[in-house]
């Protein structure tokens, strides 16, 4: 089978650009052949999982038309974008009405009075109508369950044809030592170091994050990702930029949060398992449906700093954490980018001939 990975633009540190190139890695090793359809952004020493197909794309409705216009010689097209007439669409930025509609519970008035000056929302709100018609769209995946519930609440797709495969990553072959990756970060052995790693931070609930750090004594919150840090400046809070050894920053720290007002599933959240480590997030992130508050950390409200801060220093205890780490590492196991792959392939399978 040849398989279209359908995905404008690219970002180096992107989740679904990672998600992606595990997967096609994974596929790839099954035997299937692949090709990338995107645009100029992407690198080509990103892609070595066959040819790459570019298209215009300087904007979503923009790259969806050309799509159209376009004979890719794939037998499936699997689209990580809302662009109409793929056989199949992975829902992995979740649906754009349900986060607007969530974004009005956290923002000033002002900033939802002037939304729709942006046309990038009425856009975006366009191709998902269209995406989600099943005249459209053959088959829909879903990486939570609540993004499955959104998509079945919001649109007439049929039940039977979206269905959920969790994400899947790669184990880290090794971490450094503790001490080792502390050094590297300037942190004091002895201070409680609290991870958040992402970007888009308005929407992963920085600001929240660093309000509960504010409550919480002898801790140093690790900021890695992309994103405005002039707005988020606190003596709790220690901005890294783009961190590509991901392993030592997972190393240093002893939990990690990600208090999100919405996250389809996060990727930076099973990692954090993979690495061992506890993780503090909110019934607002997809990941939370595979977590088990106590053991493999806890769930609290978005944005609701006090609850926060009261979860963190429930788990400041060395000895809590040391106890819940064979948890944390059993359960990423089971969410392995062998087991997406598979789930997927089948999927695919389905269609393929059909």
């Amino acid at each position: 089978m040849k398989i279209g990975f359908v995905r404008r633009g690219h970002s180096s540190t992107g989740g679904a650009e990672a998600y992606l190139i595990r997967l096609a890695s994974a596929l790839r090793s099954s035997g299937q052949e692949t090709t990338l359809i995107t645009t100029s952004d992407w690198p080509a020493e990103r892609w070595p999982f066959g040819d790459i197909l570019r298209l215009p794309g300087k904007s979503p409705q923009e790259f969806a038309t050309a799509f159209h216009a376009t004979r890719t010689g794939c037998d499936i097209h699997f689209s990580m974008e809302r662009v109409p007439g793929c056989d199949v669409y992975r829902a992995g930025d979740g649906v754009h009405s349900a986060w607007l509609a969530r974004r009005d519970a956290f923002e000033p008035f002002w900033k939802k009075a002037t939304r729709w000056l942006n046309r990038k929302h009425a856009a975006i709100l366009d191709l998902e109508s269209r995406v989600f018609d099943p005249a459209n769209t053959r088959l829909v995946i879903a990486n939570s369950q609540m993004i499955r519930d959104e998509i079945l609440s919001r649109f007439s797709f049929p039940q039977d044809r979206v269905r959920v495969v969790y994400n899947g990553i790669q184990p880290f072959a090794s971490l450094p030592p503790r001490d080792e990756a502390r050094r590297r970060f300037g942190i004091d052995p002895d201070t409680f170091c609290v991870l958040f790693l992402g970007t888009g931070w308005e929407r992963k609930g920085l600001s929240t994050a660093i309000k509960a750090m504010e409550m919480v004594d002898d801790a140093t919150l690790l900021v890695a990702g992309r994103g405005p840090a002039d707005l988020y400046r606190s003596t709790k809070a220690r901005f890294l930029g783009p961190v590509s050894d991901i392993a030592a920053l997972f190393a240093a720290a002893d939990v990690m949060t990600l208090p999100t007002w919405y996250d389809p599933f996060s990727n930076a959240c099973l990692e954090a398992l993979a690495a061992g480590l506890p993780v503090i997030t909110t019934h607002a992130n997809g990941f939370s449906e595979i977590l088990t508050p106590g053991i493999h950390g806890s769930i609290v409200p978005p944005g609701d700093a006090l609850a926060l801060a009261e979860s963190l220093e429930s788990w400041r205890n060395p000895a809590r954490r040391s106890e819940a780490r064979p948890a944390c590492l059993k359960l990423a196991e089971v969410f392995s980018i062998e087991r997406n792959a598979n789930e997927t392939l089948a999927l695919l399978n389905t269609l393929h001939g059909s």
